[in-house]
């Protein structure tokens, strides 16, 4: 009798480790995003000690690594007492660390606003929330976009490290077929190939967010620049600041 498992054997578990893989990036993705907006706000903020602390918390994130991150919270916070379920562990590592730099991409993008964007929202007599709400912020989201789309996918990729605090993600089946005797050359090209597409999944809902931002501005682009490689800006559109 043959006990080594083919792919087809292992179809349900790798199916069971792609919904932890796929719940964790989706909740880490959430939070990413919540912690992103509020640090890049208060890094813009003209309360120096707002600033000082969002610079001190988003260094503190970009400055250390991930995994250390993420086995502090499973590893070394029980010993103080404190225990979380590993999925939530595994989101908010995630969640802080690249929310950390999604906080600069949404400062950086808000600072790319043209000036005279908000000068003339001032002229408007709009209130600060309506400056930001109505002007800035719809055109800063178009710009931020394409960034924040390297961050999702570096998200997700970096979900392989639930494997070192015991989640039975994908990583984790594919590594537990080889271990029944599976072939590992095999099992690493479908996990590969299931990374590229979650990738590139997300990459057109990114690019299909990016079409319908900027249709609100204006900028009609259609359905087919969703696919469309992105061209480079042309050198005479180039601001030098």
């Amino acid at each position: 009798m043959n006990d080594i498992p083919t792919l087809l054997d292992w179809t349900d578990n790798l199916v069971r480790g792609l919904g932890i893989t796929l719940l964790v990036t989706a909740l880490g993705t959430v939070l990413m995003l919540v912690v992103s907006v509020f640090l890049g706000l208060l890094a813009r903020s003209s309360n120096l000690l707002s600033r000082g602390s969002a610079r001190v918390v988003i260094e503190f994130f970009r400055g250390t690594s991930l995994p250390i991150q993420l086995w502090w919270l499973f590893f070394a916070l029980p010993l103080l007492g404190i225990k979380f379920d590993p999925i939530l562990v595994g989101v908010l590592a995630f969640g802080l660390n690249y929310g950390a730099y999604g906080a600069e991409v949404v400062r950086g993008s808000l600072e790319a606003v043209p000036r005279p964007q908000w000068e003339a929202a001032v002229a408007l007599n709009l209130s600060p929330t309506q400056r930001m709400t109505r002007v800035v912020w719809p055109q800063a989201i178009a710009l931020m976009i394409p960034s924040m789309n390297n961050l999702f996918i570096q998200l997700l990729k970096s979900t392989p490290l639930l494997y070192t605090i015991s989640l039975v993600d994908l990583m984790t089946m594919g590594e537990s077929f080889h271990e029944a005797g599976g072939d590992r050359t095999l099992i690493y090209l479908v996990l590969m190939a299931i990374y590229f597409v979650l990738a590139y999944a997300v990459t057109l809902l990114s690019n299909m967010a990016e079409v319908a931002v900027k249709a609100r501005l204006g900028r009609h682009e259609g359905l087919r620049s969703v696919f469309r490689l992105r061209k480079p800006v042309p050198q005479e559109e180039v601001t030098i600041r």
